[in-house]
Formats: C-alpha cells, structure tokens, sequence
C-alpha cells in the first residue's frame, strides 16, 4: 500500500507541474481574444462530433469562419509514405484521389509557399516526450520509433497572415495531431474488436465444429474396447473348459486381426484430424493477426491438388460417402499443376469449407442419359489476362450437382450470415462462403458462383505469379523456387 500511494503521489506532482508548465506557456502565448474563442470552438465541436469525417470538416470551417482564411488537410497513407488531400474548406472531404499540389511535401517543420502556409500535423508523443512548443527534427525527437507526423495543414491566402498568425496555427495544428491520434488510436481499437469477434467466428465454424469428429472417433474407440471386453470373457470362458479347437482359435485371431485394423484405421484417422486441427488453429492464432487486427498471410509454395486439396477431401471423404455424394476427381492435375505462392493453413480451410457444404447441399439430379447423379467435383484451370494484361490467374473450382440458386442468392452468397432458403434443419452459422472470400481476397484474388448444367460451380481465381525458372518438382513435395 506505501508503494502504491508513493506513486500515486508522484504521478500527482507530475500532473502539478505540467499544470504550472501550461499555464505558464498560454501566458506567454498571449493569444487573442478571437484565437482563444476559435479553440474553444474546436474542442466543443470535436466532442459533439464522433465521425472522422465531421473532424476534418471541422479542422478546417473552424478557421474559415473566424480567420476567413482557406485551408486543406493531408494526412499521410497507413505506409506513412505519401500525402493524401482528405479535406478542404471549399469542397469538403474529398475521397477520391487527387495529386498532391506542387510545393505541399511531408517535413516536420512549418514551411511558406508562394500563397500558402504549411503546418506538420504530429500525433501525441508518449508521455515525458518534449513539450508540443518545442518541435525537433526526427533524429532528436526520442519517440521517432513510431511515425510522429500525421500529415500537414495547408493555410491560405498567406498575405493574410501575419506572424502571430503563423504562431497559433503551428499550436492549433498541435491540437489537430493530438485529437486525431486519439481518433485513430480509437477507430484502430474498434476495428480490432470486430476482427477478434470475426475471428472468434471463424474458430468456432472452422475449428470447434469439425473438432467433433473426435467425438465420432472416440465413441468407435469405446465400441472395440467393449468387444475386446466380450473377446476376453469368451476366452477366459473357453480356458476354464479346456476344449479349445484349432477352429475356435482361428476364429478368435481373426476377430483380433480385424478389431487390431480397425483400431489401427481410427488411429490414423485421429492422427490426420489432429494434423488438420493443428494447421488450422496455426493459421487461425497466428501473433501477427492480434498485433495487426486483422489475417495476415505466410504465403509459401506448394502444389494445391496434393498439399491442400486431397488432404482436406480426404477429411470429407466418409461423410460424402454417407450421402451417397461421388466425387469426380480430374485427371492429370497433379502430372500439370503450376506451384502457387499461397497461405497453406488459410487455403485448407477455404476448401474445407467448400467440401462441407458439399456435403450438406449437393443433391441428386438426372443427366442427360436419364441416370441419376449425386456428386461433387474439383479442377483447376489457367485464365489468360484476368487479372489485366499478362497477368493470368488460375481458377479453382468445386461443383456440386443440385438445383441452380437463385439471382438474389447469388447477391447475397458470399455475405456475412447468408443461408440459402435449403439450408433448413441444416447445420450452420453462414460464415462459411464469407470466410472464403475474405482469405481469397488477401491473396489478391476474387470469388464467384456459376450455374451450369447439371448442378453449381463455386469457385476462386487467384493470381498466378511470373515463374523466373523453374526446376522439376523433387520427390519430397518441397521446393523453393524464385518468383
């Protein structure tokens, strides 16, 4: 408790101290009687106002309704390279992008044009850093680790500015960076609360719910303990009688032969859905997504069909065969396919996701012989130009056979929480197609949904990458090639 009030007390000195400092500099500032009612003007109306956008509108009325100047405000882009005109006093925010006039460029100190004065917005420094009057160059400010200069404030007509002027528009652009980077910091918070309650879904639908399947495997495993329990009563029994024939022990080593395949069968089972729970948690609880707020990729070069497609398929395999589902596999992709720059984990859960739903919707329907067809599909194909031109993608793709959808399910399908009017008594949370054209997009790809003949294609085009050379694929499945 002494610590604790210790410091405590000391964090109150503090604060008294940078009271006496502040005091002591607005005497010194000595501004007017109109600076003074223009900051208290900012600060109410900052408060009043929650959106960014309203911020930057009143960055810059606030000036132009009481010092009847001009302004414009660029902020600098999230690679804290370039400037971006977000707002100006005669348009408003402006969103789409213009250039940056000659003679505005990114400095941390005030600058004149030749009709304009130019204030560095800087955001909050970290406590016990320089006070806000005293502005440094980069190599001294000790805070320099983060981007310290949000953007730069633009004042004009500058013939109708005098020095004091130049003084208070350095101090209010000071306030501007401060109150923005609290904006900021909030807005980035919220943005990571959403990203954790979106990733939070995508745990629970691409993790805990497959995870069930251990249940199945485990209830198998607890089904061969109990006739492993008959098989020792029955032995035990045959010993106490002494008459055990040459045919009663070879029935009893085959039915030990054939429970020792099945618990062999269900341990490798249990070991490929751990492998896949494990890639998918790896991919799902990665640090940087937490630092960044949102999925950030490990791209690394693999072949689709062998490292990604079959093993998830494979998860799949016994549930499409409970529902009477074929599955077409193509022919030759392996012998033809082009290795592919793309998230391992991600990619795996994108088509589990796919071949879950096949699972749950694929229906049966009549070809064009009159024979009855219940089944899914996977292929891949190279599309010339689709990204622009020489910029081909490749198109993977799963269908399904079934009725088509219809075109406002189309709209909607890869919406947060769509479900189809037959997903009924289906289990489901319609995160699934969501998840999938998230993931395709960070990989610089689109998504999208065909009808065909008999059935429905979902697919995905991803780009695929310029190939400097390209040694034969060895046995081991790993390459490590140039792009």
């Amino acid at each position: 408790m002494a610590e604790e009030y210790s410091t405590s007390r000391s964090d109150l000195v503090h604060i008294q101290g940078r009271v006496r400092e502040k005091i002591k500099d607005h005497v010194q500032y000595d501004f007017s009687p109109l600076q003074n009612n223009l900051l208290k003007s900012f600060f109410d109306l900052v408060q009043e106002y929650d959106r960014l956008d309203d911020f930057y509108r009143i960055c810059v009325v606030v000036l132009l309704e009481s010092m009847r100047v001009e302004s414009s405000l660029y902020i600098i882009d999230k690679e804290g390279r370039q400037l971006r005109l977000v707002c100006n006093s005669q348009t408003g925010i402006i969103r789409e992008p213009r250039p940056v006039p000659t003679g505005i460029y990114l400095t941390d100190q005030p600058y004149k044009t030749e009709n304009s004065y130019v204030v560095p917005i800087y955001r909050k420094p970290p406590r016990n850093s320089p006070k806000d009057n005293n502005l440094m160059s980069p190599d001294q400010q000790p805070w320099q680790g983060d981007i310290k200069i949000l953007g730069m404030f633009e004042i004009s007509p500058l013939e109708n500015l005098n020095d004091p002027d130049l003084f208070f528009l350095k101090k209010y652009a000071n306030r501007i960076g401060f109150r923005l980077h609290n904006r900021l910091l909030a807005q980035q918070n919220i943005h990571h609360l959403k990203f954790i309650n979106s990733l939070v879904m995508d745990i629970e639908h691409n993790v805990i719910i497959p995870n069930m399947y251990f249940k199945h495997l485990f209830n198998q495993f607890r089904k061969k303990i109990g006739e492993l329990q008959e098989l020792e009563v029955e032995m035990t029994a045959m010993k106490k009688s002494a008459a055990v024939s040459d045919e009663a022990c070879t029935m009893l080593v085959d039915k030990l032969s054939g429970m020792r395949g099945d618990l062999l069968r269900y341990q490798q089972e249990m070991m490929k859905h751990h492998a896949n729970v494990s890639l998918f948690l790896e991919s799902l609880f990665r640090r940087e997504h937490f630092e960044r707020g949102h999925l950030v990729l490990r791209p690394k070069l693999c072949r689709m069909e062998k490292e990604i497609i079959l093993p998830q398929l494979g998860q799949y395999k016994s549930r499409l065969k409970t529902n009477n589902i074929i599955i077409d596999r193509p022919t030759g992709m392996d012998e033809e396919e082009i290795p592919i720059m793309v998230d391992k984990g991600l990619l795996a859960q994108v088509y589990a996701n796919l071949f879950s739903n096949a699972v749950k919707y694929t229906e049966e329907i009549m070809d064009d012989m009159g024979g009855a067809r219940k089944v899914v599909a996977y292929g891949r194909e190279i599309i010339d130009d689709y990204f622009g031109p020489n910029q081909r993608g490749v198109k993977f793709n799963v269908f399904t056979t079934g009725h088509h959808l219809s075109h406002d399910e189309v709209l909607a399908l890869y919406s947060e929480g769509f479900r189809g009017p037959n997903s009924e008594n289906k289990p489901g949370t319609g995160h699934g197609l969501a998840f999938i054209k998230h993931v395709i997009e960070l990989h610089g790809g689109r998504v999208g949904y065909e009808a065909t003949g008999q059935g429905n294609n979902f697919y995905f085009v991803i780009p695929l990458p310029t190939i400097r050379f390209l040694r034969p694929w060895p046995e081991n499945g790993s390459l490590d090639e140039e792009f």
